[in-house]
């Protein structure tokens, strides 16, 4: 018996008419169709996808144990997080050892901080797995302000909210354009180390971008208490043009 493939499928930003031809065809003839989610959510990738699912695929989610409850410092956050996805390998394995493929919901690209990265790393040497890429989040948040991200020799930098206020401050200062991910309850960190840089009255906060509710604004005339967890932080380069 052949293996199957496990798909990385990206779906980009949260628009299922932002998907690639090729997820798209993957994903209307899947058998099996596995997708992360928060305990008690109906999971993001989920919701993109609704109603693109064929009649009688089985589907699989993958349920974080843990997101915010504990430090990511904590020696217990890598320890729940590493047995979780060896949890999640075991069973999309044995279906690809069986002769099935398997499509993984991704947001955004694959390879570009997500979940999906885990399960490559710990199958690809194992079972057949495939990437199918996608447009970013942060390609839709710096499109939906109406301006160009970057400008003849600027260096984009994307931060991390999760780091410290001390690290984001040192990148920001040394930054031409500027994306910053993970925001959450890291917003107000993430604010103060834009003020202390200088860039606060160029910073963007876009939320949900290219999903519905998508809400762009200003940070300085923003509620920067919190954010959602889709939200990102663009500051534009301003450097050399025709």
């Amino acid at each position: 018996m052949s293996m199957g493939t496990i798909y990385g499928l990206g779906l980009g930003p949260g628009a299922a008419d932002l998907m690639s031809v090729r997820a798209d065809r993957l994903l209307r003839n899947a058998r099996h169709v596995a997708f992360f989610r928060k305990k008690g959510k109906g999971g993001q990738a989920r919701r993109i996808v609704d109603g693109m699912i064929p009649e009688g695929a089985v589907e699989f989610p993958m349920e974080y144990p843990v997101t915010t409850e504990i430090p990511l410092d904590d020696p217990r956050y890598n320890e729940i997080l590493s047995s979780f996805y060896a949890d999640c390998c075991a069973h999309l394995r044995a279906l690809a050892e069986g002769g099935e493929d398997v499509v993984v919901l991704c947001e955004g690209d694959p390879f570009f901080y997500g979940s999906f990265m885990h399960i490559y790393a710990r199958l690809k040497d194992v079972v057949p797995v495939e990437v199918v890429p996608a447009i970013t989040g942060m390609s839709a948040a710096w499109t939906a302000t109406g301006q160009p991200i970057t400008w003849g020799d600027d260096v984009l930098t994307v931060l991390m909210g999760t780091l410290s206020e001390e690290d984001l401050l040192r990148h920001m200062q040394a930054a031409d354009a500027l994306v910053v991910m993970k925001l959450g309850r890291n917003l107000p960190k993430v604010r103060r180390a834009l003020d202390a840089a200088g860039l606060t009255a160029r910073a963007w906060l876009v939320e949900y971008a290219a999903m519905p509710g998508q809400s762009v604004t200003l940070l300085a005339e923003a509620d920067c208490e919190k954010a959602p967890y889709f939200s990102i932080v663009i500051v534009h380069g301003q450097g050399r043009r025709p």
